[in-house]
Order: C-alpha cells, then sequence, then structure tokens
C-alpha cells in the first residue's frame, strides 16, 4: 500500500510539473511563430514546429500519467500504467517527423535565398531561450524516475538548444549579413533532434518488448535467490518492466523438504526489495519431485 501510494503522490507531481511546462511551452509557440513571420526565419519557424511537437507530446503524457491512475480491474490486471510508455513511443514518433520536416525545409530554403530580420529573430528566440530554461528546471528531478517525463525533459532540452542555435544565428547575419546561418541553424535543430529521440524510442521499446530492466543482473539475481535459506534450485526466471519505476520479477523455486515456504517466501520478497528494488515479484514453490515432473512435461 506505501509503494502504491508513493506512485499516486509521484504522479500527481509529475502532472503539475507537465501542466507548467505545457503552459510554457504554449507561450513559446506562440511567440516563436509570430517571430518566424516577422523575421523571415526558417530557424525560428524550426523551433516552433518542434515546440508545437513537444506540445501535442506533453499533453499527450499527461493523458497517460491521468488514465494510468484509474484502478485495476478483472480484464487489466496491471490498470492502464503501459499508456506511459505508449506515450513515450508516440512522443518519439512525433519527434522524428517534425526532424524530417526541418531537414527537407531547410534543404528547399538553400536554392531561395531570404530576407531575414536579424534583431527580430533575436529578439523572439530569446524568449524561447528562457521558457525553455524555466521548463528544464521544473522537470530536472522527475526525468530520473519516469521515461515519460524523461521524454518531456528531452524535448525541452531540444527546444533550449534549439533556441540557442537561432540566437547564434541571429547574431551573425546581423554582424556578417551571411543569411545562410540560418538555414544551417535550421539543420542543427533537425539533427540535434535525432540522438535522444532514437534512445528514448529504444527505451520505451524495451519495455513493451519485456526485455530485462535497466542495471537488473539476472546472473546476480539467480545468485540472491539461490542464496536464500531453504531454497535447492530456480529456473524460469523472468524479469521486466511495467511502467517507470515499477519492475516485476517472477519465478519457479525448488525448496528442499524441511524448508519453511512462508520463510523463504520473506528471505526472497525482502532480498529483491532490498538489493534490487523490485517490489513486485512472484514465486512459485517447488520441490524437488514437481521439478521432475515438469521436466517430463516438457520433454
Amino acid at each position: 500500500m506505501g509503494h502504491d501510494h508513493s506512485h499516486a503522490s509521484a504522479a500527481n507531481q509529475n502532472i503539475r510539473r507537465l501542466a507548467v511546462v505545457l503552459g510554457l511551452s504554449l507561450t513559446t509557440l506562440f511567440v516563436e511563430l509570430v517571430g518566424a513571420a516577422v523575421a523571415n526565419s526558417l530557424a525560428l519557424l524550426a523551433d516552433a514546429g518542434h515546440v508545437f511537437t513537444d506540445a501535442a507530446g506533453i499533453t499527450l503524457a499527461l493523458f497517460a500519467i491521468r488514465v494510468a491512475q484509474r484502478p485495476a480491474t478483472s480484464s487489466r490486471t496491471f490498470g492502464y500504467l503501459r499508456l506511459e510508455i505508449l506515450a513515450a513511443v508516440a512522443n518519439a514518433v512525433l519527434l522524428l517527423l517534425i526532424a524530417a520536416f526541418v531537414l527537407i525545409e531547410a534543404w528547399q530554403r538553400l536554392s531561395q535565398p531570404p530576407d531575414i530580420a536579424a534583431g527580430a529573430m533575436l529578439a523572439f528566440a530569446v524568449v524561447g531561450l528562457v521558457a525553455n530554461g524555466i521548463s528544464l528546471f521544473v522537470l530536472r528531478e522527475a526525468q530520473a524516475t519516469s521515461l515519460n517525463m524523461r521524454g518531456a525533459y528531452l524535448e525541452v532540452m531540444g527546444d533550449l538548444a534549439g533556441s540557442a542555435a537561432v540566437i547564434v544565428a541571429a547574431i551573425v547575419i546581423a554582424l556578417t549579413g551571411w543569411w545562410w546561418a540560418d538555414v544551417v541553424a535550421s539543420v542543427v535543430i533537425g539533427i540535434l533532434i535525432l540522438p535522444r529521440t532514437l534512445s528514448l524510442l529504444r527505451d520505451a521499446t524495451n519495455v513493451l518488448l519485456e526485455s530485462t530492466p535497466k542495471g537488473v543482473d539476472m546472473d546476480h539475481v539467480r545468485r540472491h535467490i539461490l542464496d536464500a535459506p531453504g531454497v535447492v534450485d530456480c529456473h524460469d526466471l523472468h524479469a521486466w518492466t511495467i511502467t517507470s519505476g515499477m519492475n516485476v520479477v517472477s519465478a519457479h523455486v525448488v525448496i528442499s523438504e524441511d524448508a519453511v515456504p512462508s520463510r523463504v517466501l520473506d528471505a526472497l520478497c525482502g532480498c529483491l526489495s532490498d538489493d534490487f528494488d523490485i517490489e513486485h515479484s512472484t514465486f512459485q514453490l517447488e520441490t524437488v519431485d514437481r521439478r521432475r515432473l515438469e521436466e517430463r512435461a516438457h520433454a
């Protein structure tokens, strides 16, 4: 119960953080769209498009966290916790699409030299930089505990880098008149999106594929199980992640004839909770005779 209460409290805090960041993102989006029109800057337009994607992703993340708080049912025994991971995948796909859009637009502009108002471009980019800096500060702690929050954090970090690139481009254009700086900044924004997006997509896909959680050494887990008093053997050992911060382990544990099952379970659950921070574990206790029957059935 304590673990569930802690999870709900963290979710409520994340909702408040994301709501603040969403408000800042929508403000930045409006400012940069106006700035792109006034300054005729592709870099500002690219950054505005990135911010739009982030705002959509954060809205999706808020929806996923809210729905994930619904209680489990007989048809959905883990509730809707996996929605967080699906939202992370959707965010990654949106980011890849916006990166493609930015790079294509930058390529097309190479043959059409624009007339750029560097002063206006710089002013609007500074507003975006400040807003993104505040958003990063709001998300700095939560991003370490949730893939959903990490996705939002990475998106805002990309926005911050994008705003910085636009500021540099505006200064270069103002000082030298080299309009290509606007295109270069656009390409930088597009490229910056890719590595972090692919990393987020990989982590979320690993959760959906029920891969072994990050930081969990299955050989180490197996050794701990075998070291528990009364345990003779262990097989069918699995570990996976339901949602960020919720790892699950299941195993068939063979115990000796004189072992006390309740003590074995207490030792196993305490071991996984203390050493691996795994609160959800399922163990099927078996005797040596049962192990032989299972091997015969699977032969």
